[in-house]
């Protein structure tokens, strides 16, 4: 895999990319507290199979940077999603097959709800990935909120400076909660960590978690695409929708398919915990290639 830059947007992309140059395009995109690495293994399977497969590092993680100190280091879920479309953009990708979980799967539900002409087929990790900011007050069962401890941790000025001690440490308690069968060594994590390491990292954390609460405004660039949110656009693209029956933080996304009005499978990955690529990368490549027949029956 090569690494690369592209002015995208608001920011300096750094990406990996494999595979065949006039190969059909696939966007893979990361989640909290994850980077590139995650898709490793699942990359150079979708390569052989002609797939130009790209993975960008997300806004706030190491390498990719911020072109103008004057722009807000937003964390919230429609900054991650005109992020993934203008990186298309830059790249002169018309259409593609977009995948991830967490934070990149959010991006790339929101990119195939409001702009479905560009996605040809969607891989969601936690299915409907899209935050209804408005009901976020409303509370879930205790079983739910205590595994949202982080979340909480997070709106308070004890949990920034928790994360700004050592970031390193919260994630890998994150990692091992979230994924308690996934045996990841400490070099493993540490490839990984290396991303947590970028200037605006602490500061894009903190506030996706703080706005997607409602407890702080957005960058305002980016309010036309959140107001199309508070609606819960359904997704029209063909989708394969993933769980890990061992996810940590999530406890099941079955309910989620009237979101989805396509093409639509979903999957339940055994023994798998939250960082669904890097835990079954096999499983994970098979499904891009599935969703991409469902689009090309």
């Amino acid at each position: 895999m090569q690494q690369r830059t592209v002015t995208a947007g608001v920011l300096e992309v750094s990406y990996l990319e494999s595979g065949p140059a006039d190969g059909w395009p696939c966007i893979l995109s990361h989640g909290f507290p994850y980077d590139v690495q995650t898709y490793a293994e699942a990359a150079p399977l979708l390569a052989a199979a002609g797939a130009r497969v790209i993975l960008p590092w997300l806004r706030g993680y190491d390498p990719t940077r911020f072109l103008s100190p004057d722009t807000p280091r937003s964390g919230e879920q429609a900054a991650l999603a005109a992020d993934l479309r203008a990186l298309m953009d830059a790249l002169g990708i018309g259409r593609a097959v977009l995948g991830g979980y967490d934070w990149g799967g959010r991006a790339s539900c929101i990119v195939a709800a409001l702009w479905p002409d560009r996605v040809e087929a969607l891989v969601s990790g936690n299915s409907y990935n899209i935050q209804n900011i408005p009901r976020s007050g409303e509370p879930e069962t205790p079983e739910v909120e205590a595994s949202f401890w982080y979340q909480y941790y997070f709106h308070s000025e004890r949990g920034r400076r928790g994360l700004e001690r050592d970031r390193r440490a919260l994630a890998r308690t994150l990692w091992r909660m979230w994924s308690p069968t996934w045996a990841f060594d400490a070099a493993e994590f540490e490839r990984t960590a290396a991303a947590f390491d970028n200037p605006d990292f602490v500061e894009v954390v903190i506030h996706s978690y703080r706005h997607r609460f409602g407890l702080v405004p957005g960058d305002p660039a980016y309010a036309h695409i959140e107001t199309q949110l508070v609606a819960q656009p359904k997704i029209s693209v063909p989708t394969v929708a993933i769980d890990g029956d061992r996810d940590g933080v999530d406890t099941g996304t079955a309910g989620h398919a009237a979101q989805f009005t396509g093409p639509f499978d979903h999957r339940v990955f055994k023994g798998a915990g939250h960082n669904l690529p890097q835990e079954r990368p096999r499983d994970w490549a098979q499904a891009v290639l599935d969703a991409r027949a469902m689009a090309r029956p």
